[in-house]
């Protein structure tokens, strides 16, 4: 298994956008076939900043996330709105 842990830090005029964009590619996500978990969650202390928790079955599940049609659609739209930092972990 994969992890991905994706960091968004939102133009705050921005957040609904963002949302409405993330909600949509979550769907997407969440039907493909290596996918455990997609979750986004909102930082409780910090305006405008997320955190999206990505679980999938391995490297190959994600490589196809990675081409998917919602993925190139999606992706760079979100990363006009917000500072993205993206870390993948494997549990020990």
């Amino acid at each position: 298994m994969k992890v991905i842990i994706a960091k968004f830090i939102v133009q705050h005029d921005q957040e609904s956008t963002f949302l409405k964009l993330v909600n949509e590619l979550g769907n997407a996500s969440r039907a493909e076939a290596g996918n455990i978990e997609y979750t986004l969650h909102k930082k409780t202390d910090g305006p405008s900043t997320f955190c999206l928790i990505e679980k999938w079955k391995d490297q190959a599940a994600i490589d196809l996330h990675n081409s998917s049609p919602h993925f190139t659609t999606i992706v760079p739209q979100i990363g006009e709105l917000a500072e993205v930092v993206i870390d993948v972990y494997e549990p020990i």
